[in-house]
């Protein structure tokens, strides 16, 4: 008897909050899918422009949590994701490009080198007071590219909304030679191992 009260008793859980992504980015939700959770997509606007020296780290950590903190304010009871990342070669952030013009410039600055992609995700519910942020380093070494291989790459994936115009879950992988890190999914843009954490922590159930 005492073991199936107990087994009752692990049953009984608090209703899930509802999850909220604040990011409207595709490669984002994708990766929060796999988790295969109801969840919204909200924008959350928020001025991604660095603040007079701010390294890479913390630029990716300020924005991430500013986002959750913007997307929260109208959804209180909800359990808000933001997350950001920063392309680092040797404490020079480098951002999304934009245009083609300034992602070969990246790219060029990058071929041959180690860069450090500091991607940040941010865990915030107002009405319980939850607040959380972690951090997930990808060390990654680009090949020695030409740059006719550049361009082939560029014009094959237009990866002008990516930090450091890597975009590893495509043709981005021919890019590189090694990459280094504890969470395969830091690099596409949403730590998935860490975000499981932290959004069961802040009362949304995974498993």
């Amino acid at each position: 008897m005492q073991g199936s009260v107990r087994e009752n008793r692990n049953m009984i859980s608090l209703p899930t909050r509802p999850l909220i992504l604040a990011s409207t980015s595709v490669y984002r939700r994708q990766l929060l899918e796999r988790l295969q959770l109801p969840f919204s997509v909200v924008a959350s606007h928020v001025d991604e422009t660095p603040l007079p020296d701010e390294s890479p780290p913390e630029i990716a950590c300020r924005l991430a949590l500013a986002k959750a903190r913007s997307v929260a304010q109208a959804h209180p009871s909800a359990v808000v994701i933001g997350s950001d990342q920063v392309a680092d070669l040797d404490g020079q952030a480098l951002g999304k490009p934009g245009n083609h013009a300034r992602a070969v410039a990246q790219l060029r600055t990058m071929r041959g080198k180690t860069v450090v992609f500091q991607t940040a995700v941010a865990v915030v519910c107002l009405e319980s007071g939850f607040a959380q942020t972690e951090l997930a380093c990808i060390k990654v070494r680009f090949r020695d590219l030409s740059d006719a291989q550049i361009e082939t790459y560029l014009l094959a994936e237009q990866p002008y909304d990516c930090a450091g115009s890597a975009k590893s879950e495509g043709l981005g992988i021919a890019l590189l030679e090694r990459i280094d890190n504890d969470d395969p999914t830091a690099l596409i843009g949403l730590p998935l191992i860490r975000t499981c954490r932290m959004i069961e922590a802040a009362g949304v159930k995974v498993l």
